[in-house]
């Protein structure tokens, strides 16, 4: 029975990746058929889209009674985004130079959400309170990045009307809405939702067979599997010499971990914080992080 949930959750997180996919490239085209510019595309569906996998596996993992999943999913997947995504991303690349919205905005946001949440999780476990704290920070994030992002092709106050009028001149390039793009936005969420309940059903599985805490799977297996579509879109990115759309991928992803993938869990139930993680994986993540943002202040990223 072992391998036959092993394979089950294999196929599950291979369809909650590819329902993200689907619902991330016909979200897009559609914000884009809608008028909507594609830096606010870019943070409000493609930013948020390569973290749907950890934010659904997280709600359907509380509506199975794994609550404890939820932190050790975060926790290991920002682990993952800094060391496996930045790490490979800078293979790639040979180096990624750092650009100065990053240090001047990206990376200060990064430090402080990093600091709120291991603040609410010090007590190992997210209250109610805790978590509406982290959701209100998150919008606090979100539109601060929104009206104060520098002159590098990002958007502050002077510029959203400038951006609103060429928006308007480009209306007739707009891509067209078809039935197909509605299809996939469909299939993307009907993906996402069985591909999330199958994962968590088959992690819960094998965690009993193996007597191992679901926590722990959580923090590895799930958390790496679930951050794979940000790990493509890193280097699909440095590929097209575009590193500081990969590091901002992995700083935007992160802060939506922390803020908003615990945060909606944690309005429907109190949120525990398993042993393994609250050891081990909280003080790496400190760790790691900071190391992070010392290596970007430097303004290179070496391989």
């Amino acid at each position: 029975m072992l391998i036959v949930y092993i394979l089950i959750f294999i196929i599950s997180l291979f369809v909650l990746i590819k329902g993200s996919d689907f619902l991330i490239n016909s979200a897009e085209k559609i914000g884009l058929s809608l008028g909507l510019s594609p830096f606010i595309i870019g943070v409000l569906i493609v930013a948020l889209g390569t973290s749907f996998p950890e934010l659904i596996s997280s709600i359907v993992g509380i509506l199975n009674g794994a609550a404890e999943i939820v932190v050790s999913n975060a926790v290991g997947s920002n682990i993952a985004n800094i060391l496996l995504i930045v790490g490979i991303s800078s293979i790639v690349a040979k180096k990624l130079q750092v650009n100065k919205s990053l240090i001047d905005l990206d990376l200060p946001l990064l430090s402080l959400g990093t600091v709120l949440f291991l603040g609410v999780a010090i007590d190992k476990k997210i209250v109610l309170g805790e978590s509406i704290l982290l959701l209100v920070a998150y919008v606090i994030y979100l539109l601060y990045t929104l009206l104060y992002k520098d002159e590098k092709g990002e958007l502050n106050k002077s510029k959203v009307k400038k951006k609103l009028v060429s928006i308007k001149e480009k209306k007739e390039r707009k891509p067209k809405i078809t039935l197909k793009d509605f299809v996939l936005l469909i299939l993307g969420i009907v993906g996402l939702a069985i591909g999330a309940n199958y994962l968590i059903v088959s992690l819960i599985k094998i965690s009993e067979i193996l007597n191992i805490a679901t926590g722990v799977i959580s923090i590895s297996a799930v958390a790496l599997g679930t951050s794979l579509p940000e790990l493509f879109v890193s280097i699909k990115a440095v590929l097209r010499d575009k590193p500081e759309v990969a590091l901002g991928n992995v700083i935007g992803s992160n802060i939506f971990n922390f803020l908003i993938v615990v945060g909606v869990p944690g309005l429907f139930t109190t949120l525990p914080i398993e042993a393994k993680t609250f050891a081990l994986g909280l003080p790496v993540l400190a760790i790691i992080t900071l190391l992070f943002v010392i290596s970007g202040i430097s303004k290179r990223i070496y391989i």
